[in-house]
């Protein structure tokens, strides 16, 4: 950290379920209406939209008088602009923390569970009541950090994006993507399929363990801290223009898959976040490999 400036603490949050809620049915009557009629009850949606908003008092509260201080919502992540001495607090499931990652470069990120026990917490390991501790010990040096690898997708005219868990490529509505799919190794395959998932070993606790778990065979998923991405091609149809040998693989730093457009309204995106995409028209180009920017996540105190 800057001897000449106090750290920015960003405070990253998304809405809860029930603000979402209440913008979408205007009361709370309507609200619990709605939820009835699906066997679910308003007191479980309060209770964790509390837990949240307790959460985030107590990070506020936690933040040192002396710093300065930020917040953005994840919906606007695209359009923040994070400094180089930036400490993010990311409270909320696992996925704001990979939602905050692709659009940071090294800034120390700390994920905070609102609700320990409800979520996997695989990336959210700190709890509300620590968050001053941790944040001091991130400015002193003295916090331990895991470094998380992340992939890249780069588009043939310079467009790139990055992604914590995983990167997809496919049709826009999810029916059969054309294209064509060149490995490291050289060999190379026309393909007609659900897409393709490029996964880090972040990712290989979600979507990619789902795939994984289908088939019988190799690739074994990397480790969250392993520069190497695993890549799974979903239900490749084999035809008299299409092939299905090409279907699963592992990526070393360095190495890359090319996927090559052969129809129109593809998209490239990552962690789910569909706005945020690359959109290859026919015969573009994309690679996908191992990020140079890793996340730097906080874990706890030395």
């Amino acid at each position: 950290m800057s001897s000449t400036l106090a750290p920015r603490v960003v405070v990253v949050s998304r809405r809860s379920e029930l603000s979402e809620l209440l913008d979408r049915h205007g009361t709370r009557g309507a609200a619990a209406y709605f939820l009835r009629q699906r066997n679910r009850g308003l007191e479980e949606v309060q209770e964790r939209h509390d837990a949240l908003e307790n959460a985030l008092t107590q990070a506020s509260a936690a933040i040192p008088a002396n710093w300065r201080r930020g917040g953005v919502d994840r919906d606007d992540l695209p359009r923040f602009l994070f400094g180089p001495e930036d400490i993010v607090v990311a409270v909320g499931q696992d996925g704001l923390v990979a939602n905050a990652a692709k659009y940071l470069s090294g800034q120390p990120v700390i994920g905070v569970d609102p609700e320990p026990g409800r979520n996997a917490g695989v990336l959210v390991r700190v709890t509300a009541a620590s968050i001053g501790k941790v944040l001091a010990a991130v400015a002193a040096g003295r916090a331990a950090h895991e470094r998380r690898t992340m992939a890249a997708a780069t588009l043939d005219d310079g467009q790139r994006l990055i992604g914590l868990n995983e990167i997809y490529f496919g049709h826009g509505s999810h029916q059969s993507a054309r294209y064509s799919l060149s490995t490291p190794e050289g060999r190379r395959e026309r393909h007609s399929s659900s897409g393709v998932v490029v996964g880090t070993g972040t990712g290989a606790t979600g979507w990619c363990a789902s795939i994984s778990r289908e088939r019988m065979g190799p690739p074994e998923l990397p480790a969250p801290t392993a520069a190497q991405l695993c890549w799974f091609v979903r239900e490749a149809w084999p035809s008299p223009a299409t092939g299905a040998s090409l279907t699963a693989g592992l990526l070393a730093e360095g190495q890359s898959l090319e996927l090559v457009s052969e129809g129109e309204q593809l998209v490239c995106f990552a962690d789910g976040i569909e706005t945020d995409r690359l959109t290859p028209a026919w015969g573009q180009r994309v690679s996908i490999c191992v990020a140079e920017q890793s996340l730097n996540l906080v874990t706890g105190v030395h």
